[in-house]
């Protein structure tokens, strides 16, 4: 198997930190450079005609691409240690947690960044910047309501670290490097408390 990658990108970010946390080996990486186009060549779009990455190609010559359907692929073949439940209710409730970081926190810091950030510009054309400063407004309240959330229990999905844990991380890694968002620096105490405790996981180091 090979994984096509991106550096600094979320999304397969978040299957490398999967991959890292299941102590998967074996599957190779290949990184695609989306800034200089690479993802639109033809060889890639062969592979994934929305020209995105995450992509995991099969030895068969399969490609399996979004990453909640690759993360998915790798808990059935890879089963321990458990990221998205072990039952029909764990899995749901799991399952609408990673959805809520996926959906919110994670696409209003991707389109805040992309639509406000120069370096960006190559993948977002045209940039609206009002638009980008709106969806930053909207990514606080998100974390903020996030920060809550984690004032009351260790993990976003609950009492254990899981799926939901990895994108809402990513998402905020993304935020912190390209819209230099420091929750503590916004009175979000808990939120930034648990990114720290989630930066030191060995996962996190090894997917930067």
């Amino acid at each position: 198997m090979k994984l096509y990658i991106s550096s600094h990108a979320p999304n397969p970010r978040r299957v490398s930190m999967f991959i890292l946390e299941k102590g998967i080996t074996g599957i190779a990486t290949e990184v695609v450079d989306i800034l200089a186009g690479e993802q639109r060549s033809e060889r890639f779009l062969a592979k994934n005609p929305l020209g995105r990455v995450p992509a995991l190609e099969f030895d068969d010559g399969r490609v399996l691409s979004e990453t909640r359907a690759i993360c998915t692929w790798l808990e059935g073949r890879y089963p321990e240690p458990n990221l998205m439940g072990v039952d029909f209710e764990e899995r749901a409730f799991i399952e609408m947690a990673d959805r809520r970081m996926e959906l919110h926190l994670l696409l209003e810091t991707a389109h805040s960044a992309r639509h406000t950030h120069p370096a960006l510009a190559p993948l977002e054309q045209p940039q609206f910047k009002e638009y980008g400063a709106a969806q930053a407004d909207r990514m606080r309240i998100t974390a903020r309501w996030l920060d809550q959330v984690l004032a009351r229990q260790p993990y976003v999905a609950g009492e254990r670290f899981t799926i939901a844990d990895i994108t809402a991380f990513c998402a905020l890694e993304f935020g912190r490097g390209l819209l230099r968002f420091r929750p503590g620096e916004e009175g979000m105490a808990n939120l930034q408390a648990w990114r720290d405790r989630i930066a030191e996981r060995p996962s996190a180091i090894g997917s930067k």
